[in-house]
């Protein structure tokens, strides 16, 4: 008996390490949701206006440019100067819209995102607790090596979490 007991309390430190460990591919599971193909519609098709916005605006300067260049010889200089002036700030207006229209297009993408990214945190969490795992780790996070021996692969545990398939 004394025998069993002292090999008992020589193998609990043993179990007591014998922790889960899990990893996931946040990307792919990113990528099968329904809510990531609507909000990458949403974002290419803002994209497309915007780009439709600029290329009217550059074409409307192109044809001022065309118009001043083939008329500038003959215009008083006062005229000359204030459609130089005009062209230019025209052309500070195209800037000032492309970077405008940047910054919105990231800003609806990261608030799209934003709310696909926590979801899939919160399925994480949620498979890590049920399934008792010690970490889970993030395929797409670019670690180099992950053992399939040591760690199980979630995401499809995570995909049926979030109802995909």
């Amino acid at each position: 008996m004394k025998k069993v007991l002292i090999m008992i309390l020589m193998l609990a430190p043993l179990a007591a390490m014998a922790q889960k460990f899990g990893h996931v591919n946040s990307q792919e599971v990113i990528q099968a949701m329904p809510e990531y193909t609507k909000a990458k519609t949403e974002i290419d098709a803002l994209q497309q206006q915007y780009e439709a916005d600029l290329k009217g605006m550059q074409d409307e300067f192109t044809k001022k440019v065309k118009d001043y260049e083939a008329n500038a010889n003959t215009l008083p200089e006062n005229i000359k100067q204030r459609r130089e002036t005009e062209l230019q700030e025209m052309d500070q207006k195209i800037r000032q819209s492309y970077q405008d229209n940047q910054q919105a297009l990231a800003k609806a993408s990261q608030e799209k995102m934003q709310v696909i990214t926590t979801k899939v945190i919160d399925a994480i969490k949620a498979v890590g607790q049920a399934g008792g795992y010690v970490y889970i780790m993030d395929n797409a996070s670019g670690i180099p090596y992950i053992s399939p021996t040591l760690s199980t692969d979630v995401t499809a545990q995570v995909k049926a979490k979030l109802g995909i398939k």
